[in-house]
């Protein structure tokens, strides 16, 4: 199949050719953020469904009176959540209402949370998913690594004060004395605690596990054990005679 830098486009409404994403056979990313999603799917070179950040841009934030580019992931993640308290299967459901061509295999990252997967596990009967997961720390210290614009978030003074018990609610005091150590600018690493924080208290990092138990159609991968080619040869593996 070709690279990924192919991406179908999604309709809201049927158009020719293109066909409800409920009846394709979906390779649906799930997992936090710096988990390494982006780096699977790159690995993986399949072609890539508009992702869930384009997604959210581009139907949910405008339905919010929302503009993406004034808001912080925080923010992000607060408006989503009061989406989602309309729409109890998150981007699952805007997803299930959206059509596509049928290119096959199509990839969309990502899901998060065990609403969201719930939902796609019944409303996507041909989808497998590949959760990837990773530990905070780790996550933070990719979080920290990759330096995107898109992850930035407004820090407030008492939240640069109070730094440790904002970490309290990510990782231990020993983890955070060894992201210390590594010379990231203090900000930053408390912009990106803020971050992972404000997602954790939206999406519990096991609410994909539980979504998920017991499902044929559901592969775990710990990207702490797998670099991106590996998960991707793994995954080519596991879906050999999917239809």
């Amino acid at each position: 199949m070709g690279h990924n830098e192919f991406v179908p486009e999604v309709y809201s409404v049927p158009t020719d050719g293109a066909r409800p994403l409920v009846e394709l056979p979906l390779l649906v990313v799930v997992g936090l953020t710096g988990v390494g999603k982006s780096s699977f799917a790159r690995a993986l070179g399949w072609p890539l469904l508009p992702n869930r950040r384009e997604l959210v841009d581009r139907f949910v934030l405008p339905r919010m009176g929302a503009s993406p580019h004034e808001l912080d992931r925080t923010q992000r993640f607060q408006l989503t959540s009061r989406w989602r308290d309309a729409h109890p299967g998150g981007l699952a459901q805007l997803l299930a209402t959206l059509h596509a061509p049928p290119v096959r295999p199509l990839v969309f990252d990502g899901l998060r949370g065990e609403e969201e997967v719930a939902y796609a596990r019944a409303r996507f009967p041909r989808a497998r998913f590949v959760v990837l997961e990773a530990p905070a720390r780790v996550r933070l210290e990719r979080i920290l690594g990759r330096r995107e614009r898109f992850d930035r978030a407004k820090l407030r003074r008492e939240e640069i004060a109070g730094f440790r018990e904002l970490a309290a609610d990510v990782i231990d005091q020993d983890e955070l004395d060894g992201l210390l150590r590594l010379g990231y600018p203090l900000e930053r690493l408390i912009a990106a605690l803020k971050i992972v924080a404000e997602e954790q208290a939206h999406y519990h990092p096991e609410g994909a596990r539980r979504a998920l138990e017991g499902c044929s159609r559901a592969l775990f991968l710990d990207t702490t054990a797998h670099t991106p080619e590996d998960a991707a040869a793994r995954v080519r593996t596991w879906l050999e005679g999917w239809s």
